[in-house]
């Protein structure tokens, strides 16, 4: 993560693409959750062409 998300925000996360890193921006899977900067997070769900929504990793 490298922009906080939660209720209201959209952050931004650098994921790993064919061999670079894309930024893409990020919403919460659950719009109640707050996700800090620096966070392992999974990628649940793809929107095209920019978004995504994720959950933090486990463990």
């Amino acid at each position: 993560m490298t922009g906080r998300i939660g209720p209201g925000l959209v952050g931004e996360v650098m994921i790993a693409v064919r061999g670079g890193v894309e930024a893409f921006y990020a919403h919460p899977v659950d719009p109640r959750d707050e996700i800090g900067v620096g966070t392992i997070i999974v990628v649940v769900e793809y929107h095209p062409p920019r978004t995504v929504y994720v959950a933090p990793a486990l463990g």
